[in-house]
């Protein structure tokens, strides 16, 4: 079997160029805008991840500055519970 050159397919830089699509409107490089709504799903996401849920650094640096200093106390028993009443959370 023979396999000749038949021109299949143009050249690719001509691919890979946008078509231009004829309105008969002039095309304009302004910004198209569009609307959008999003489910509560993405709402809810979306609030998730507003500037008011964020760490409080006020706190983080007055826990770094205690651990330095070292007076840094911990409540190992509340510790304790927490984690306890974790795994019960999880049992349920």
């Amino acid at each position: 079997m023979k396999i000749t050159n038949t021109n299949y397919r143009p050249n690719l830089p001509d691919r890979l160029q946008p078509k231009s699509h004829t309105t008969g409107a002039p095309e304009t490089n302004q910004p198209r805008s569009a609307a959008v709504d999003l489910s509560s799903t993405a709402r809810h996401l979306q609030q998730l991840q507003s500037d008011q849920n964020d760490i409080d650094l006020d706190r983080v640096q007055a826990l770094r500055d205690a651990l330095a200093n070292g007076t840094l106390t911990m409540d190992t028993h509340r510790i304790a519970d927490g984690i306890i009443n974790s795994a019960r959370d999880l049992l349920k």
